[in-house]
C-alpha cells in the first residue's frame, strides 16, 4: 500500500454543500428575493459567500447590488422565512452518510464546524439524526459563543478541534505567534473536509489538512493564486480514500464492543 498522506487522527466537517444539499437552497431562495429587482446571484458571487457567517455573507452578497432597496435585516427576514419551509426537505449528499459511520464505527474523534446559526443547524438536521447523532453534539455553530470569527479565519475549525480534547493552542494561524510547536503538530493531525473556498483556507490557516470538495461550478471561477491551496480535490465525498490519510479503510472490520471501549 502506498505511504499515507498524512497520519490523520481526527477528522471535522463542513455541513452546507459539504454534507448537506443546502447550497442549492440557499441559490434559489437568494435568486426568489432577487428576481423582483432584475438581478441574479452568479457563482463568482456566491463563491465569496459560502461558508462565511450569515450576516456577513448577506452584506456581501448585497455589496453587489447597490441600488437594490434591502437592508441585510430586511434580506435575512425575507431568506429566514423561505428557507424554513426548505429545511426539512433538505438531503444529504452521497458519500456523506458512509463516511461519517464509517469513521465513527472505527472511533475517529468527528466534529462539525458550520457556519449556520445554531438555530439554522438545528432545522436543517432535526431530520437527519441517524447521521448528525454520529457527531454526538460535537459542533461548532457560527454564532456559538466559542466560535471566534468566521471562515477564512481558522477560529471554527480550532474551537472544533479543542472540543475533541486536541491541545491546538489559541485561535492563531498554524504557525502564528503564540502557537507552540506541539500545538502545531496537534493540528497537523487534523483533517477538515470543506466544499467552500473560504473553508478552505480556515482549515488551512488551522494549520490542519483539507480535502476540497467543490460544487463543478466553483472550479471555473477565477481564485487566489496565492491563497493555501488545498491538499487534495475531489469530485464528491464517495471518492475519498480513508487509507489515504492513515484512516481505516472501508473494508476493516469494525471494532468490537470491548475494543471500542479501550479507545476511549
Amino acid at each position: 500500500m502506498a505511504t499515507p498522506r498524512a497520519k490523520i487522527e481526527y477528522v471535522i466537517f463542513d455541513m452546507d454543500g459539504l454534507m448537506i444539499d443546502s447550497e442549492r437552497v440557499y441559490t434559489d431562495v437568494t435568486n426568489d428575493i432577487l428576481a423582483p429587482y432584475g438581478a441574479t446571484m452568479t457563482w463568482d458571487i456566491k463563491a465569496g459567500l459560502m461558508g462565511k457567517p450569515e450576516r456577513a455573507a448577506a452584506a456581501h452578497l448585497l455589496s453587489f447590488f447597490p441600488d437594490i432597496p434591502l437592508t441585510v435585516d430586511a434580506y435575512l427576514a425575507q431568506r429566514t422565512a423561505l428557507q424554513d419551509a426548505r429545511w426539512p426537505h433538505v438531503q444529504l449528499l452521497p458519500g456523506a452518510a458512509r463516511l461519517a459511520a464509517h469513521l465513527a464505527a472505527h472511533r475517529v474523534p468527528l466534529a462539525i464546524a458550520t457556519g449556520s446559526t445554531r438555530r439554522n443547524y438545528a432545522r436543517k438536521t432535526a431530520h437527519l439524526a441517524r447521521v448528525f447523532g454520529l457527531f454526538g453534539g460535537r459542533v461548532v455553530c457560527g454564532d456559538d459563543a466559542g466560535a471566534g470569527r468566521g471562515k477564512p479565519f481558522p477560529d471554527t475549525y480550532l474551537a472544533a478541534a479543542r472540543g475533541l480534547g486536541r491541545a491546538v493552542g489559541p485561535s492563531a494561524e498554524g504557525d502564528g505567534e503564540g502557537v507552540g510547536v506541539a500545538e502545531r503538530a496537534e493540528r497537523g493531525r487534523g483533517l477538515v473536509f470543506e466544499d467552500a473556498v473560504p473553508g478552505v483556507q480556515a482549515g488551512k490557516r488551522a494549520g490542519m489538512h483539507v480535502v476540497w470538495v467543490p460544487d463543478a461550478n466553483l472550479l471555473g471561477v477565477e481564485h487566489d493564486p496565492t491563497a493555501a491551496q488545498p491538499d487534495q480535490v475531489l469530485r464528491s465525498l464517495e471518492d475519498f480514500v480513508p487509507e489515504e490519510w492513515g484512516l481505516p479503510p472501508y473494508d476493516a472490520p469494525r471494532l468490537r464492543v470491548h475494543e471500542r471501549a479501550r479507545c476511549v
